[in-house]
């Protein structure tokens, strides 16, 4: 689960207790609430060659569970489905543009609710992206957009921990590795715990892997500056 999922069950957390002082005119102290280990989460988004999907893969997962999308109530249609993407990028900050909003929108419809892929509003929206994709090359790699897009700097900071650890932290544990830019680029594609506490990162692997090879550049070099 992600650090963003946590806070929100701390908040509700704080709510309840809030709630039980007030009808019962007793405050509960930390001491009296237990700790619950959540199993670890493996659900997965219904696989698609939409290309939906590999945005959702990217981006759904910074803040939920593939889980979340299972508990939407079936037959939404393609327009409820970019509604709902609307509603997470306005109201939840979810790093989504337009774009986004739409293909994933177009995807969850199919894979869990009512439309199909051969609609032509989903088919028009799949070509489109192909047609956007060819004409940006895709082998100008623009960093800053990585980061932003992904929400890296959401859970890093480049000298503060945030969710995760600074930049420079990491620069620094990898400055005598001489394979520091592979490893890193594979945790930021497999994503994983343990090396930095038990704080899970999501996996980003729908990155191309010369765009984790960039941030994974762009990372170690921040002790440089």
């Amino acid at each position: 689960m992600s650090q963003l999922l946590e806070r929100v069950d701390m908040k509700r957390v704080m709510t309840i207790l809030l709630t039980l002082a007030a009808f019962t005119g007793v405050a509960p102290s930390w001491s009296q609430v237990k700790e619950i280990e959540l199993p670890e989460d493996v659900s997965e988004l219904r696989p698609s060659e939409l290309p939906g999907y590999d945005i959702a893969l990217k981006k759904c997962g910074i803040c939920h569970s593939a889980n979340y999308v299972s508990y939407q109530p079936p037959g939404k249609d393609q327009q409820q489905w970019t509604a709902e993407m609307t509603k997470m990028q306005h109201s939840y900050g979810a790093p989504l543009n337009e774009n986004e909003i739409q293909l994933i929108g177009a995807y969850l419809a199919v894979a869990y609710g009512s439309a199909n892929a051969t609609d032509e509003s989903v088919v028009s929206l799949s070509r489109a992206y192909e047609r956007e994709a060819a004409a940006a090359g895709q082998d100008d790699i623009d960093v800053e957009t990585l980061l932003n897009g992904n929400a890296c700097l959401g859970c890093h900071g480049i000298e503060k921990d945030i969710v995760g650890p600074a930049f420079v932290k990491i620069a620094e544990r990898y400055k005598n590795d001489a394979d520091a830019q592979a490893k890193v680029s594979v945790s930021i594609r497999n994503g994983g715990s343990g090396k930095w506490g038990a704080m899970a990162m999501p996996a980003m692997s729908s990155l191309k892997e010369a765009e984790a090879e960039a941030l994974a550049t762009f990372v170690l070099n921040t002790a440089k500056k």
